[in-house]
């Protein structure tokens, strides 16, 4: 059965190079493109770096061009040390003779020489954060060597990211959060369409939840997620918590956990593991901040509540007393505090798993299809515009 999305996409833009910031590791930005690839299955990627070993065939099934930066020895595992190199790899593509640009960006993949006259959609998951905020840098444990150069490299880094955005003729973000974003870094507007999150696999998923469940925080063990927050606030409390997830922030999380028996570390886990703990813990805590956040809306169509610092992408995903629950104050004793506000609500199940739904990868593939349409007919408006100003008609 054909899409008449998909066809006029592919009768307007016979040739679409999508660009996104490397192709090495899957995850939340890679979902994004192989939604991406539905709306324009035609499309010639261009990126980085490039290891087609992880990936199936949405992607390895078509021309994936790596920049440069490929031949640099072990790049393909190493290349968040070679951030300053992206720009420069970017710029040197040559999309000469493609209908339309899509970018795939938190980085520099919007930086791309636009041809003139042709649309570039820029999905944002968010502006270079690591140079706009200097909280983020500050998080990590950094040499003294490498703390010394964090100033002028972000500030580069800033010049580099400002320039770029200049590129695309129309930028949707990824939340009302990273569409901010855009406004106060790039001085630009952007729509909001939220990233695809396959909802329907976790719906009809059964709670058992015990009297004495457990919290749970579940994901990649980093900084920016806190996750040392949630074991100090279920440790203030005297409540249970498992820790579902590995990361470089691991030990830190060991030491705030401090061999309490409530606090359970378990480390990187099957599906089948994570399935189970949706299905019987209590709600998941989500102390930090996200640009989207994909597990909250997955843990709300299983069923599960999510307690929630109130910044990022969980304005749009979470409703408070509805959904879950939203705090304003990011340390230990806040998340406490929502923990016990959460146990008095009686949240219906049924409005969690329908609110959920509303982020399906069928709403993405609506939106942001209409985005890629609206981006040849706002090029025609750019180009309208230059030649009123230029006299040149």
């Amino acid at each position: 059965m054909t899409d008449p999305l998909v066809d006029e996409l592919r009768a307007r833009y016979p040739r679409v190079a999508l660009t996104h910031e490397w192709l090495s590791v899957p995850g939340g930005s890679e979902k994004v493109i192989e939604a991406i690839l539905r709306l324009v299955p035609h499309a010639e990627i261009f990126c980085s770096v490039y290891d087609p070993a992880p990936f199936g065939t949405d992607i390895t099934d078509r021309p994936v061009h790596p920049s440069f930066i490929q031949r640099i020895p072990g790049a393909t595992s190493h290349y968040p040390k070679l951030l300053p190199l992206m720009d420069t790899a970017f710029r040197r593509f040559d999309l000469s003779g493609f209908d339309l640009i899509v970018s795939s960006n938190h980085a520099c993949a919007k930086n791309v020489r636009t041809p003139p006259g042709v649309p570039h959609v820029c999905y944002c998951h968010t502006p270079m954060r690591y140079a706009w905020d200097p909280e983020f840098l500050l998080q990590e444990d950094l040499a003294p060597a490498a703390r010394a150069i964090v100033k002028p490299l972000t500030a580069y880094l800033r010049r580099v990211d400002a320039r770029g955005s200049k590129q695309p003729t129309l930028i949707a973000a990824n939340s009302s959060f990273v569409a901010g974003r855009v406004r106060d870094w790039w001085g630009r507007e952007a729509s909001v369409v939220h990233p695809p999150v396959d909802a329907a696999r976790f719906l009809e998923r059964e709670r058992r939840v015990a009297d004495d469940a457990p919290y749970l925080v579940f994901g990649r063990l980093v900084p920016y997620k806190r996750p040392d927050t949630a074991v100090q606030a279920c440790r203030k409390l005297g409540r249970r918590l498992v820790v579902a997830g590995d990361g470089r922030f691991m030990e830190h999380v060991r030491e705030a956990a401090g061999g309490d028996p409530n606090i359970e570390l378990r480390g990187r886990v099957s599906d089948e593991e994570a399935d189970e703990l949706l299905a019987t813990c209590r709600a998941l805590l989500f102390p930090g901040v996200e640009d989207f956040g994909i597990v909250p809306v997955e843990a709300q169509a299983a069923g599960m509540p999510v307690i929630a610092y109130g910044e990022g992408g969980v304005r749009d995903s979470v409703l408070d007393g509805v959904t879950g629950v939203l705090y304003d104050d990011p340390s230990a004793a806040g998340l406490a505090a929502a923990i016990e506000r959460f146990e008095g609500l009686s949240l219906d199940d049924a409005a969690l798993r329908a609110h959920a739904q509303e982020f399906g990868p069928d709403v993405f593939h609506e939106r942001f299809g209409a985005a890629l349409l609206q981006g040849f007919d706002a090029q025609s408006m750019n180009r309208d515009d230059e030649l009123m100003r230029t006299g040149d008609r």
